[in-house]
């Protein structure tokens, strides 16, 4: 393994849970005064709840697993489980391409997508350029996203992320005579399942759990962890009532051509091309409000049509196979704790989902993100009383 755990363990002088609170004699290094003059060690307070509480990650898709990942590297002491009720290759992110071009969310802050997919990019770079690159499935890929007409806004504002973008030539144009403009570029895929089993496998050198799963209600598992987060995806309609949240139904090929190279994706079109590890993925579908998981052929041989127009080479293409997914899509990209009460119960939550058909663009911001909500959830969970004179 390369260096991911850039903290080293420290030893834990007590125990602490909500309930059970055991402080040693305070550092002076650490001691502070509250307002009516009591004083509390603060920074022997932050290490030992940081390191001691559980935590429960609820979903082991792209978005929970590497949530689960960010929180088990930033806080290596902490108890980390996963829990779900289906893992690769059953995920709705096992039937994604895994291509790093970010969708745009309408009500996410523009500078927030950025720095999400700045981190993400950055982050998976390092990856890609290590020896762990072909067990976690990140390789480079260049290629082109074309238009049939000119767009508005020639250069996105993901364009000084990726590398080498730039407006495609005339004779590069000359390839697709149906589209009138283009940029190329270089960018990073994922192939999900082996990048979702490396996850899974860090995360349990990190010292986490996996459990199978299936969770109805967040509250079955209040009193068994001290915070949760929720990362699962289309299911947090029914988890946490939220109506914001609405699948649109991807359908892609994934098939046998290995001497597709470059990706090409239209911009202002359905179809894509995304060359894998060992499939090429061909798309494909964004069906609002569809619920719908059996496979239309119809709309694949829709899909493969499309795909041949922009590479006839496709024409050759073997064992093809037909995958649905339904994809978590909001308005914007909810990554927010909240505390949820009943009666005299209380329940601090995490929310990191509704990443739609761009999660693999953003995870690892968003994660990184979650997690330093996280923490400032467990550091609210019993804060020490400063009228305990120490």
């Amino acid at each position: 393994m390369i260096g991911w755990r850039s903290l080293s363990r420290l030893p834990n002088p007590c125990f602490f849970s909500p309930s059970n609170l055991q402080l040693l004699p305070p550092v002076e290094a650490g001691r502070r005064k509250c307002p009516d003059g009591g004083i509390h060690n603060s920074d022997f307070w932050t290490q030992n709840i940081m390191t001691q509480a559980k935590v429960a990650v609820i979903g082991a898709g792209l978005v929970g697993l590497s949530t689960a990942v960010s929180i088990s590297d930033s806080l290596p002491d902490c108890s980390v489980a996963v829990i779900a009720d289906k893992f690769t290759p059953n995920t709705t992110s096992d039937v994604a391409a895994g291509i790093l071009i970010p969708h745009v969310y309408p009500e996410t802050p523009v500078p927030q997508q950025k720095q999400w997919f700045r981190e993400t990019f950055d982050y998976l770079s390092l990856i890609g350029n290590s020896p762990e690159a072909s067990e976690a499935g990140i390789h480079w890929l260049s290629g082109w996203q074309i238009f049939k007409t000119i767009p508005d806004e020639k250069t996105p504002f993901w364009a000084d992320v990726v590398l080498g973008f730039r407006s495609m030539t005339e004779k590069e144009l000359k390839k697709f005579p149906q589209h009138k403009f283009g940029q190329a570029f270089t960018t990073l895929r994922c192939d999900c399942p082996s990048y979702l089993i490396w996850m899974e496998k860090r995360l349990k050198e990190n010292g986490g759990q996996v459990h199978a799963r299936k969770i109805e209600d967040l509250w079955e598992l209040h009193g068994d962890y001290d915070v949760l987060v929720n990362c699962s995806g289309i299911g947090s309609r029914k988890l946490t009532g939220d109506l914001e949240i609405y699948p649109t139904r991807g359908q892609v090929l994934k098939v046998h051509a290995p001497w597709v190279k470059h990706f090409i994706r239209e911009g202002d079109g359905p179809a894509y091309i995304y060359p894998g590890v060992h499939t090429v993925t061909l798309g494909g579908t964004k069906q609002k409000d569809n619920w719908e998981l059996s496979s239309d052929p119809g709309t694949s041989k829709n899909i493969f049509g499309q795909c041949c127009a922009l590479e006839p080479s496709l024409k050759a293409a073997r064992d093809i196979k037909v995958r649905v997914g339904l994809r978590p899509s909001r308005p914007a990209v909810r990554v927010q704790k909240e505390t949820l009460f009943r009666g005299s119960k209380k329940l601090q939550v995490v929310h990191n989902y509704g990443h739609g058909g761009g999660g693999f663009s953003v995870h690892w911001g968003t994660a990184k993100e979650a997690t330093q909500l996280l923490k400032e959830c467990i550091a609210a969970l019993e804060t020490p009383s400063c009228k305990a004179k120490l």
